[in-house]
């Protein structure tokens, strides 16, 4: 509706709404108007709008003299009337007496008479409301939604996602602003010699936050809509035909171990995922831990330029099957990304990455839910896991898995402790200690593990131990067994607790007296056991060990030396050559310029660190003296 049109219909309403009496005493001075002999006085400011009516006067003549052509004619016979003002009482109303009642009232009757005007033009938002629902799918937004079954147990809240929100609760904005900035500055080592850096702003993402040196987006990767069933999207990433020769040139550089061809592939395409996440591995196994991060976080970014408009973590409708090879790297950085947010204490993020891992794939190929557990314990969200584990689908229910059985005993008594000092009650259920005895009845073995992995060297736990319920424990079957490793591995650092370790004693001596006066519940729960995990081979045996462990396992140079030659370059050399070229390799001088002097220091003390020739001049002078 345009604004004039509009003016129109709210000064008709004003006319209607006023008193007969009014009406009445203007008439006439519309008469006295019209007769040609006395002029009317009137208002400077009149003189301000009397060209814009003029050029309105003249406009709606030229549409009156302009003919409409059959379909409009048809369309303004079809279209429903609405109220219209006659133009013969246009200038009469703007030379009426002007009503005397307060601006406040006015203002009220104005905004009455619009809302009134709008309903009978019948200007209806829905649709709107529709576009922009449409656009913020588009755009990964939350949309809330009244419908059963909208939110899910795995609903992602964007606010905790990223690691760095996390950081700044935990050590302020400005802690975490000022090592961003450091962050956003790139070092000498990350630059590439005759390569000029261009800082730019990069597009904003859910997951990571893109450092603004790092390169545009190059479009390599995609990601396609193969079908949708059951109210499920099922996507897959697919590689641009332009760049398909790329994955052949890494294939054949990891199957000759060539760490080199895979730099020149990182050299010419930045944001290819399988290199990234090779030189991950290489940084997480030589100790650069931030520089592994970083290379995930760059592939992740890649991987999420790449998202199909429908596909939004924040929605849960979709699916990422781990069976096409192409979808792999994305679930390795995402798992690789969550242990370093729980490396760096940022456990409420690592909660919320691993929800989303947990969502891609039903299957759960990273066993995410080994893990899951153990980080809505250490973010606090004790509620949110026995709600977890009260309505998640599985094959088997979650209480009786290893770390369910004794994280749900776990968050039951931080909920009991919390509720005993704000004066509620939870009577109804049942008490930690009692689910932490059904734990140990039903996972005995898990305790020995703990006590020799945490360790917990109380005397009490030796005798404890010599019972032969627990000294005697067998897990029963190779897939309980795997599972309760990954557990103790995953989980040990939550029994350094001091409460928790009096929590796992209690309980224990508890199922040790209820032993001794009847043996049958012990039957019980191993029957339990025996039917839960029933299978004769390791269903999970694809999940290592290792992958859920803090400790990572670091190569010396010597190790990484092979894989930085071209290939088959080291078996063809003599072995007197291999071991000087080794050394020469060991001896590359490091550039010590705007580095941490203590960082060099430490540096210095490896026997494979070598800062250049000074360094021998200085310690040849030395052995001269």
């Amino acid at each position: 509706m345009s604004a004039r049109l509009l003016r129109r219909v709210l000064q008709e309403r004003e006319a209607a709404t006023q008193d007969p009496d009014v009406a009445e005493d203007e008439q006439p001075e519309e008469e006295e108007e019209a007769s040609p002999p006395r002029a009317a006085a009137r208002n400077l400011f009149d003189l301000l709008d009397g060209g814009d009516d003029e050029e309105e006067d003249k406009e709606d003549e030229a549409e009156r003299s302009q003919p409409l052509s059959y379909t409009e004619q048809k369309h303004s016979v079809q279209k429903k009337p609405t109220n219209v003002v006659p133009e013969t009482n246009k200038k009469s109303k703007k030379k009426k007496k002007k009503s005397k009642a307060e601006p406040s009232s006015m203002k009220s009757k104005d905004e009455q008479s619009l809302d009134s005007i709008l309903e009978d033009l019948s200007i209806e938002k829905k649709p709107m409301q529709q576009r922009v629902h449409q656009s913020d799918r588009a755009t990964g937004k939350e949309i809330e939604t009244d419908e059963a079954g909208a939110t899910s147990i795995l609903t992602i809240d964007p606010k905790h996602l990223k690691g760095e929100n996390e950081m700044r609760r935990i050590f302020g904005s400005k802690v975490v602003d000022s090592f961003e900035s450091q962050r956003n500055m790139p070092s000498s080592s990350r630059q590439v010699r005759g390569v000029r850096r261009v800082a730019h702003n990069p597009r904003k993402t859910l997951l990571v936050s893109p450092p603004s040196y790092w390169p545009p987006w190059d479009k390599s990767i995609s990601m396609d809509l193969l079908e949708t069933k059951s109210g499920l999207n099922y996507f897959r990433y697919t590689f641009d035909p332009s760049v398909s020769h790329v994955q052949e040139l890494f294939e054949a550089a990891k199957a000759a171990n060539d760490l080199n061809a895979i730099a020149a592939i990182l050299g010419k395409y930045p944001y290819h995922p399988e290199s990234l996440l090779t030189f991950a591995e290489l940084f997480k196994y030589s100790g650069e831990h931030q520089s592994s991060a970083d290379a995930v976080e760059k592939c992740l970014f890649a991987l999420e330029c790449a998202w199909h408009p429908l596909f939004s973590p924040l929605q849960g409708n979709y699916q990422l099957k781990y069976s096409h090879d192409i979808n792999k790297p994305f679930f390795t950085a995402l798992f690789s990304h969550m242990k370093n947010l729980d490396r760096r204490g940022c456990h409420r993020s690592a909660l919320e990455v691993c929800k989303f891992l947990l969502s891609l794939d039903s299957d759960d190929p990273k066993g995410a839910l080994f893990c899951i557990d153990y980080f809505a314990l250490r973010s606090q969200q004790y509620k949110w896991l026995e709600q977890f584990a009260e309505e998640y689908q599985c094959d088997n229910s979650l209480w009786l898995f290893p770390n369910f059985s004794f994280s749900l005993a776990i968050a039951r008594f931080y909920l009991e402790r919390d509720a005993t000092s704000e004066g509620s009650d939870h009577a109804d259920k049942s008490t930690s200690v009692d689910l932490m005895k059904q734990a140990l009845m039903l996972h005995p073995l898990v305790l020995c593990k703990i006590v020799d992995k945490a360790p917990l060297k109380d005397s009490s736990w030796t005798q404890i131990l010599r019972n032969v319920f627990f000294g005697s424990a067998k897990p029963g079957s190779p897939s309980l067994e795997h599972m309760i490793n990954i557990y103790v591995e995953r989980h040990y650092i939550m029994w350094r607790f001091p409460e928790l370790q009096n929590l796992l004693k209690e309980a224990a001596l508890l199922v040790i007296e209820s032993l001794k006066q009847d043996n049958r519940e012990a039957q019980d729960w191993a029957c339990v056991r025996k039917e839960a995990f029933s299978s004769e081979k390791n269903e999970y045996s694809h999940l290592l060990v290792s992958d859920f462990s803090d400790t990572t396992p670091s190569l010396p140079p010597e190790e990484l030396r092979p894989f930085m030659v071209g290939p088959g370059m080291v078996h063809e050399m003599p072995p007197v050559e291999q071991e000087a070229a080794g050394a020469e390799r060991l001896r590359a001088p490091r550039d010590v310029v705007g580095r941490n002097p203590a960082l060099v220091f430490l540096e210095s003390l490896l026997p494979w660190v070598d800062y250049g020739d000074n360094h021998h001049d200085a310690n040849d002078d030395n052995n001269g003296d």
